[in-house]
């Protein structure tokens, strides 16, 4: 059956025409058949105020967007993947983490813990996850280093795939990120 579409939801600091975003929309439009991908913007940027929104917004509004999107589709809100960059992966994964449904998850550059600052974990939710997750960092992202997530991505209730990726929080190789992304939805489509 496969996913029905691809809720994407950018950084703290940027918006829905983030590059990467961008580069995943055009890659799951290319498959057969195509995935449809909405890229959403949080409240605070729609409405033209800079700063990031707070995680106790951002995660009612991914549950608004997802069940609006859905029923726009005309499918069952579980058919959605969920996903995001860095602040947008965090605030789906809460939302999947306190049951919103989802077919899976996108997490791109997830952000485990402030720069500097591995004693503060965002890691409590992340067993009530029980979606396949993907995740796609890079290898010296200073959120979370790839040996960092993949101790506490462990933590997830279902099933990982972890890419790991040349560079920082923002990988500069979007073709590669988007074809990781759009390799594991076409996965997901036969499970």
């Amino acid at each position: 059956m496969g996913a029905a579409g691809l809720l994407l939801l950018p950084g703290a600091g940027a918006g829905r025409d983030h590059r990467t975003l961008v580069a995943v929309e055009t890659a799951l439009a290319a498959l057969e058949p195509p995935v449809p991908v909405r890229r959403t913007d949080f409240a605070r940027r729609a409405a033209g105020l800079r700063g990031p929104e707070r995680i106790e917004v951002a995660v009612p509004h991914v549950r608004a967007s997802a069940d609006a999107w859905a029923a726009e589709l005309g499918v069952d809100p579980g058919r959605l993947v969920l996903g995001g960059r860095s602040f947008g992966g965090r605030a789906a994964s809460m939302a999947v983490g306190q049951g919103q449904p989802s077919a899976g998850l996108v997490l791109l550059s997830y952000p485990l813990h402030p720069p500097g600052r591995p004693d503060r974990l965002r890691v409590a939710h992340l067993p009530d996850v029980r979606v396949p997750v993907l995740a796609v960092s890079g290898a010296a992202d200073p959120f979370g280093r790839a040996d960092e997530l993949a101790e506490h991505l462990a933590a997830l209730g279902g099933p990982l795939t972890h890419v790991t990726l040349p560079g920082g929080h923002d990988p500069r190789d979007d073709a590669a990120v988007a074809a990781a992304v759009a390799t594991w939805i076409e996965t997901l489509a036969r499970t």
